[in-house]
């Protein structure tokens, strides 16, 4: 559990101080120096233009950990206030939100994120309000199935019968409960996001270049990926390395939430 937290706290601050560290300009143009082998003067080597891939990939972390953290949260909040709404509106409500739902959740994440960046145009606004309307429907249908569980508990009925507003229920009982099953979806919807932003920015519809994104770094190495691979591989493997990261994250949380629910019941047992 410690070298996962560990793990996840250098990959969070990667973001906040990864652009401080860059030892050159990642935009910078070195043509004399392009497609250099990793060396002592260039640790990762460099891409087709001479720009340091060391450099660019630390600054890429700020656009994709920082955009992928961004999307995870307003995936977060939307889902919780639909899934509340859902759950708590009533029986028309819940039909109609859960109705949108399932049509969203039809068709693939990554083939409705390229159709709607291709309706709005590629960019970054862009690329953040497609992957946040596609990231909230797994948030709302969690939200939804526990909110319904609880409105039939004991503790949730004597609330209402002793005049408490809705808004102060669901202060005080229906989010302490839903957190540590939205702290699980969360960190899924973060690695997720990820590999979304990875992926657009990859096929031309994310942060467009000469951005340092790891996604437009694969991109920009494509053409030379028989001859010098490794411009390729060491965006892919930062990318697989975050998602290995947050994934074990959720792993660990989860293990130590059934830990403590089974110490809980076992004191009360």
């Amino acid at each position: 559990m410690r070298s996962v937290v560990v793990l996840a706290a250098g990959f969070c601050l990667l973001v906040f101080i990864g652009p401080l560290l860059v030892p050159y300009d990642p935009t910078e143009i070195n043509i004399p120096k392009r497609l250099s082998p990793p060396s002592s003067e260039f640790i990762l080597g460099t891409d087709a233009l001479g720009r340091d891939i060391f450099s660019r990939i630390l600054h890429g972390s700020q656009w994709t950990l920082g955009l992928a953290f961004f999307i995870s949260v307003v995936g977060l909040l939307i889902g919780t206030i639909v899934g509340l709404f859902a759950a708590l509106g009533g029986r028309m409500v819940d039909w109609f939100i859960m109705r949108t739902t399932d049509s969203f959740l039809v068709f693939p994440d990554l083939v409705a994120a390229v159709v709607i960046v291709g309706l709005l145009g590629t960019g970054t606004w862009s690329l953040i309000f497609a992957l946040s309307v596609i990231g909230w429907m797994r948030y709302a249908r969690v939200v939804r199935g526990i909110g319904l569980s609880l409105k039939t508990r004991g503790y949730v009925i004597q609330a209402k019968l002793a005049g408490l507003s809705l808004l102060s229920i669901t202060r005080w009982h229906y989010l302490p409960s839903l957190l540590s099953s939205l702290i699980l979806v969360w960190t899924g919807m973060f690695s997720r996001a990820i590999l979304g932003i990875s992926a657009l920015g990859f096929f031309g519809f994310g942060v467009q270049l000469p951005t340092s994104e790891w996604g437009t770094m694969l991109l920009d190495a494509r053409i030379h990926m028989r001859s010098t691979p490794l411009q390729m591989i060491w965006p892919g493997v930062v990318v697989i390395s975050s998602v290995l990261a947050i994934n074990l994250v959720g792993d660990a949380l989860r293990d130590a939430i059934a830990d403590k629910k089974s110490y809980l019941q076992g004191k009360t047992s």
